[in-house]
């Protein structure tokens, strides 16, 4: 487990690392970027820089953290990769399965794959677990009526980095919207009717609406002020954990 900038959860854990872009949303993948800056550290995890890797020697680390933790899975991967076995997201959501001390998130623009995976039978999904999918334009809100499928108890969107408007979006089943701006040396520019736009439906729709960042060159000092508040709110479910 490592800790984490990552303002709405606590930790990370990575059984896999590497990934391949699919989407407008992986241009400027800071994941990446991190895996090169590791590998030339030496760190002997990331020795394949952002070659998609299975970790097994991981799997075991949640059972030695005691103490209860929200923790983003793979924040280095996605878990729904189509290389990845379906065996070993099994082996992960077992780990989750056996560790309920812990809220473990998952986040994955491969909403097909995952929705796939459930309607085979082939996910059994764990109290403890919260499945999000990124939808960082309106060409892929389809990833919504993926997710909203599964039997995932809690489900979440991370508009993030959010690149267009996101009008009329079905939020129906979903508990949890995050929204925020691209960072790093050349960001995306992110509108704020854009961003009021999403934080309307959500108070519409009775959705938890997080309001990470701004973003741009300088995140830190973009902030995360939106029409004078801050919005960090987490799903209502999170009390009954």
């Amino acid at each position: 487990m490592a800790t984490t900038k990552i303002e709405w959860t606590e930790s990370t854990w990575n059984p896999i690392t590497g990934c391949t872009k699919i989407s407008t949303g992986c241009k400027f993948c800071y994941a990446e970027v991190m895996a090169r800056r590791l590998k030339a550290m030496g760190q002997e995890k990331y020795k394949n820089g952002f070659e998609l890797t299975l970790h097994p020697e991981v799997l075991k680390e949640p059972y030695i953290w005691k103490k209860g933790k929200m923790i983003f899975v793979n924040s280095m991967s996605d878990l729904f990769h189509k290389e990845i076995p379906i065996e070993y997201i099994q082996r992960i959501f077992n780990v989750i399965k056996e560790n309920p001390q812990h809220v473990f998130q998952i986040l994955t623009k491969r909403a097909e794959i995952l929705r796939y995976y459930d309607s085979e039978g082939w996910l059994e999904w764990p109290h403890n677990l919260w499945m999000g999918v990124t939808v960082e334009n309106n060409t892929v809100t389809d990833r919504i009526e993926n997710l909203r499928k599964t039997g995932a108890r809690v489900k979440f969107l991370s508009c993030e980095p959010l690149l267009s408007s996101l009008p009329d979006m079905n939020l129906r089943g979903i508990d949890w919207v995050i929204v925020g701006g691209e960072s790093g040396r050349t960001p995306r520019p992110m509108k704020e009717e854009w961003v009021i736009g999403i934080k309307e439906q959500c108070q519409k729709a009775n959705v938890a609406f997080y309001f990470k960042q701004w973003g741009g060159t300088n995140k830190k000092k973009a902030g995360k002020i939106l029409e004078g508040k801050v919005y960090n709110a987490m799903p209502a479910i999170i009390e009954s954990l």
